[in-house]
């Protein structure tokens, strides 16, 4: 298996705060610059969710936002997709735990970084075994977005698994800002947002806030 790249955690600071698509929230028309106020705030990860967009599509998209990550020295993740990842020059790829492996991936595309969603411990130590950087776990609590994963997996999952992985665990579904600590008490390397930061009506300050929980200058 090829190594990965990235030896601590440390290499992965950006990831504290890893913003997720959802166009059905923020509209594809003001998504550029709703993407740059978070950017504005600290965030410094962002992966394209986009399920219903075409394969040409999603290649756009990832082109049209990767200048504007690069100006705040972000990073840019596809979803599921490593081919279109590489197209894009993207940084990364973001696995389902019924996508290709870890491994095939760091395989074929040993540049890319590699992140997989992961529901239960056992899926995260198998996201481990096959070279994930990083998991997602969830959900954390509930949240309309994560229905087909069944009832919320609750803060005692999350540091079990946190405990269990040698790799950075993102904590994900119905985060809020005022949650962010309890995740953190209970061993989360950082945090998973969707809802919560693209339904603000200030996404700069209220991504400022999040970042705030990591070190992140106020504004």
């Amino acid at each position: 298996m090829t190594s990965t790249p990235f030896k601590t955690t440390q290499d992965l600071d950006f990831l504290q705060v890893y913003l997720i698509t959802d166009f059905m929230r923020i509209g594809k028309s003001r998504f550029l610059s709703s993407l740059e106020e978070a950017l504005q705030g600290g965030v410094r990860s962002l992966q394209l969710r986009e399920k219903t967009l075409n394969s040409k599509d999603l290649l756009t998209l990832a082109l049209d936002v990767k200048p504007l990550l690069q100006r705040y020295n972000a990073k840019l993740f596809i979803n599921d997709r490593a081919d279109i990842a590489v197209m894009a020059g993207a940084d990364g790829v973001h696995l389902t735990e019924t996508s290709v492996q870890a491994s095939e991936v760091k395989n074929n595309f040993p540049e890319l970084i590699v992140g997989v969603s992961t529901h239960s411990l056992e899926g995260a130590r198998l996201a481990e075994t096959q070279g994930a950087d990083f998991i997602t776990f969830s959900p954390i609590y509930e949240t309309p977005s994560k229905t087909s994963y069944g009832p919320p997996q609750g803060l005692d999952p999350l540091r079990q698994v946190t405990q269990s992985a040698r790799l950075p665990v993102l904590a994900l579904g119905g985060i809020t800002l005022h949650r962010v600590p309890e995740c953190l008490e209970h061993g989360a390397f950082g945090v998973a947002v969707i809802s919560d930061i693209w339904d603000s009506t200030d996404i700069k300050q209220h991504s400022s806030e999040y970042t705030q929980n990591f070190g992140g200058n106020s504004l």
